[in-house]
């Protein structure tokens, strides 16, 4: 495995060629991967492990519309989709890809099922790290390993059909085989990764509710409603703030740091732009620092995990949830970016030099 320096830190990273596919298929040849919850990881890790030639299946509450997904993608009952309970049974490797709080309310009926010898397998470490909180506690003779990857499902299975692979981290919790190391990397360049890059558990799940509720998601959003917000309220046109807001950033802009870095972009926009961003790049760090700050420790600390099981549990959490997207979805915002999107040119393909 390659030690890979970034910044001041020296990293372990794993590569293809360094853990070849026809490597995991060998120490993963006499296994059974039993993937558990067929919704946002699950139908992308069990589909692209099948077709990279691993023996897997599918467990899955039924009836459910997630049942009726995993018949649509090709999963056929009694041969490779069972019940979840069926499922563990069949499984050496357990692939615990239900919600957060799906893992807690089924584990004890899942616990069972995980006898000596076998691998607990996780995408996020939830459960476990806050164990005291989910009761989530592996026994001690099974191996528990974690592969995260950084994408949803849906890029999972897109970057994977493309050849590309999606990054993920990767750690190993419990070792009981003394074989898990090899276990979890040939899990993650089974399942399409790009490169694995090693961490922990517990770090995996704090830099993850972290990112969830900062850039990722919730620091976007709530940057890009007070941008628009204040534009409009200076007279502009709702067309004009969500251009200018949204629809420049998501269309030109990150797909172009993404490919070249942010140093690239500065470089190669207007000296207007990139005398202005950098004087006020600065300004906007030391307004939110403060807010990552109280949002790290609120993850360390467990209170986010609280608010999450008590929420998730809730008999009426998805109305209130419909509730809660709809404000965002029906707000000025959102209207105009669904108008805006329906306006966007289609795509031109270009055949032997013609449109």
């Amino acid at each position: 495995m390659s030690k890979m320096k970034f910044g001041d830190t020296q990293e372990t990273v794993v590569t293809r060629e360094e853990f070849p596919l026809s490597r995991a298929r060998k120490v993963l040849k006499n296994e059974t991967i039993a993937v558990i919850g067929y919704g946002v990881q699950g139908p992308a890790q069990a589909l692209n492990l099948r077709d990279n030639g691993f023996k897997v299946i599918v467990g899955q509450r039924k009836p459910s519309p997630s049942w009726n997904k995993a018949l649509k993608d090709g999963w056929k009952p009694g041969k490779d989709l069972f019940s979840i309970e069926e499922a563990c049974k069949k499984g050496t490797v357990v692939a615990y890809l239900l919600s957060d709080a799906g893992q807690v309310t089924l584990w004890p009926a899942v616990k069972k099922y995980l006898t000596e010898g076998k691998a607990l397998y996780f995408s996020h470490g939830f459960a476990v790290t806050y164990r005291k909180q989910t009761a989530v506690v592996p026994p001690k003779n099974i191996d528990v390993l974690l592969v995260a990857p950084k994408g949803a499902g849906r890029s999972v299975r897109r970057n994977f059909l493309s050849g590309s692979g999606i990054n993920s981290s990767y750690a190993v919790f419990q070792d009981a085989s003394g074989k898990a190391g090899d276990r979890v990397k040939a899990i993650g360049m089974g399942i399409g990764s790009g490169f694995l890059f090693e961490t922990t558990i517990e770090k995996e799940v704090y830099s993850d509710l972290t990112g969830e509720r900062g850039v990722l998601m919730g620091a976007i959003a709530g940057i890009m409603e007070a941008q628009y917000n204040e534009l409009r309220r200076r007279g502009h046109t709702p067309s004009e703030a969500f251009n200018e807001t949204v629809e420049e950033a998501t269309q030109s802009l990150i797909p172009l740091i993404g490919e070249n870095g942010m140093d690239w972009m500065f470089a190669n926009c207007s000296t207007t732009a990139q005398r202005g961003a950098l004087d006020w790049k600065g300004k906007f760090r030391q307004a939110v620092e403060p807010v990552f700050r109280q949002l790290y420790t609120s993850v360390k600390k467990g209170e986010e995990t609280k608010r999450v099981l008590k929420s998730n549990s809730s008999p009426d959490y998805k109305k209130n949830l419909r509730r809660e997207l709809d404000l965002i979805k029906n707000s000025e915002m959102w209207r105009v970016g669904a108008k805006v999107r329906s306006l966007r040119p289609e795509k031109i393909i270009l055949v032997k030099g013609k449109k």
